[in-house]
């Protein structure tokens, strides 16, 4: 999460829960029952376990950056498709 939040150059939340997709679905099926009555009600479920705040210096990130475009420019037509 750290690297994610020093690459983008944004904080970066951890929710306690980590499943976030699992939980979207329960939330979704709950909400679909009425068992909630607005999204607003499920905020209270969310809790932040811990938030990354960027560090890395700004030519290391646009380094890193540069080399991730150079990888994914090579990579291109890698597979024939099916």
């Amino acid at each position: 999460m750290q690297f994610q939040a020093d690459l983008l150059d944004v904080p970066v939340e951890r929710p306690v829960v980590t499943e976030t997709t699992a939980l979207g679905a329960a939330c979704l099926a709950g909400l679909a029952v009425g068992l909630w009555r607005d999204p607003a009600e499920l905020e209270a479920l969310w809790a932040l376990d811990r938030r990354f705040e960027p560090t890395m210096d700004g030519g290391r990130r646009a380094s890193l950056r540069r080399d991730w475009a150079r990888a994914v420019e090579r990579v291109r037509g890698w597979a024939s498709p099916v």
